[in-house]
């Protein structure tokens, strides 16, 4: 019986199938592109990379929303296989700029339909008519959602306070409506300076 509930209680919570999904999108990704032995972090990295040409390090962690330290190990991984080159700044010598090489942007192209083969697959069991409607609201749960990460989407510093306060905004605002009409007060949820540091993994 405890088996039972316990199991009832999981299924019921959408962050287990957010997970799951998560799991059998990379699993998909990795069936489809095969072929060209490059995990979906790195190519959401190298096409970041050849989207905006000069980013450093922590703009492309930004745009692709990554743990910066951790990408690090990805460009690596990307200028190794001559994809990526790393040019010192003229103004900082410390910063380096990030750049695909030739080999790195017809890489990105070749890839784009094995790519999208993958999308349609994962979609495969919605019907045609719900897909709009299903990346809409997951859209609107990354981006409302965006600044509880580790590692927030967005442009420039600060975009982490920035997101994390815009979250906290709209979901207190929300949860202060109750049915009634009413205003309700709530706490708000801990911010990022009071929580416990929670153990990084590794890539």
């Amino acid at each position: 019986m405890h088996n039972a509930k316990a199991k009832q209680f999981l299924e019921a919570q959408p962050g287990h199938y957010i997970r799951r999904l998560q799991q059998i999108a990379v699993a998909v990704f990795l069936d489809e592109t095969e072929a060209f032995g490059i995990t979906p972090v790195q190519f959401a990295a190298l096409s970041a990379i050849d989207d905006q040409p000069g980013l450093d390090q922590r703009g492309v962690a930004r745009a692709i929303g990554f743990d910066a330290a951790t990408l690090g190990g990805v460009v690596d991984r990307l200028q190794q296989r001559g994809l990526v080159e790393r040019r010192a700044s003229d103004a900082d010598r410390r910063v380096w700029h990030l750049h695909a090489t030739p080999d790195g942007r017809a890489l990105v192209q070749d890839m784009r339909p094995a790519v999208q083969a993958a999308q349609r697959r994962i979609l495969a069991p919605l019907p045609a008519a719900e897909r709009p409607e299903f990346l809409r609201m997951l859209r609107q749960l990354v981006d409302v959602n965006n600044g509880l990460s580790r590692a927030p989407r967005g442009e420039g510093r600060g975009a982490a306070e920035m997101a994390r306060g815009a979250t906290l905004a709209v979901v207190g605002s929300r949860a202060a409506r109750p049915a009634g009409g009413t205003t309700a007060t709530t706490a708000a949820p801990p911010s990022a300076s009071t929580r416990p540091p929670r153990p990084r993994k590794a890539p």
